[in-house]
Parts: structure tokens; C-alpha cells; sequence
């Protein structure tokens, strides 16, 4: 590498239409724990938000209003039973892919659906509510603490 290229210069960026049109995939499936809350928050949630994870971890604590269906319940029998429109899907966090496996095996069935990056780990560090047995501290709240997988 020459001593005038940078790493970040050395492939060269993307012409902006190209990088427009793949950050625009990527916002087509992904969505940001805050834009969630704040839809929630100022009643503007026009999507379902659906936890993947175990459903012991979903009764322990969830997104408030989240549908528990855990990966391996994920059948179309289930996926009908639904609300119609939008799906957002999050796991623990950004360690676990179950949410893209669950995004993955919706938009299979036919859903318009994206993944809450960060999952229930980001939710909680950013200090919004939980709906559970046992509401979460943000401060405090640590994967182990709460038997939190995916």
C-alpha cells in the first residue's frame, strides 16, 4: 500500500447512486430500536413488533405489546394468525442472529418485515419500558441477570 492511500481510500467509495441504493436496501430491512420507541411512543406504530426468542425469555421480559413466536414456532399457521402489515423482529442482541433467522423465515412466508438492529440488549440500554414478569433495570440489566437468550 502506498504511503499516500489511506486504508479508507484504498477501494475506492461507491458512486452515490450506488451507495444510495445500498443504503436504502439496508434501511428496506432493518429498522433502529429508537425509531421503534418513538413510533410507540407518539402512537405511530404501524407495524407489529414480533420477539423470536425463547419463550421463557418473552415472559421474563419483551417489548411492550410484542408477540412472542419463537423460531421454531414460526409455522404458516402461525404466521396467519398475525396482525396484517409490517413485522419488526428482534432477539437478544447483536451477538444473536436469531431476528434475521426470524426475518428470514417470515418474508419466506410472504411478510413485509424488518429486524430491530441492537434487539432487546440496545431497547434496554437506551432505558425504554419493558412488559414482563420482571420489568428491567437499564442500569443494572445484564444478559446473565435475566436468563436472556435466544
Amino acid at each position: 500500500m502506498s504511503a499516500t492511500v489511506s486504508p479508507v481510500t484504498e477501494i475506492p467509495a461507491l458512486a452515490p447512486e450506488r451507495a444510495f441504493a445500498h443504503f436504502a436496501d439496508r434501511l428496506g430491512c432493518q429498522a433502529d430500536p429508537a425509531d421503534v420507541w418513538y413510533a410507540m411512543r407518539d402512537g405511530l406504530q404501524d407495524f407489529t413488533v414480533v420477539d423470536v426468542r425463547a419463550e421463557g425469555a418473552h415472559r421474563k421480559t419483551h417489548l411492550p405489546g410484542a408477540v412472542g413466536l419463537p423460531l421454531d414456532t414460526i409455522t404458516p399457521e402461525r404466521v396467519a394468525a398475525l396482525p396484517s402489515g409490517l413485522l419488526v423482529v428482534y432477539c437478544w442482541g447483536p451477538a444473536c442472529n436469531g431476528s434475521t433467522k426470524g426475518a428470514m423465515r417470515l418474508a419466506a412466508l410472504g411478510r413485509e418485515v424488518k429486524e430491530m438492529i441492537g434487539g432487546l440488549e440496545y431497547w434496554i440500554r437506551e432505558g425504554w419500558p419493558t412488559e414482563g414478569r420482571r420489568p428491567v433495570d437499564p442500569a443494572t440489566a445484564t444478559p446473565a441477570d435475566l436468563g436472556l437468550v435466544c
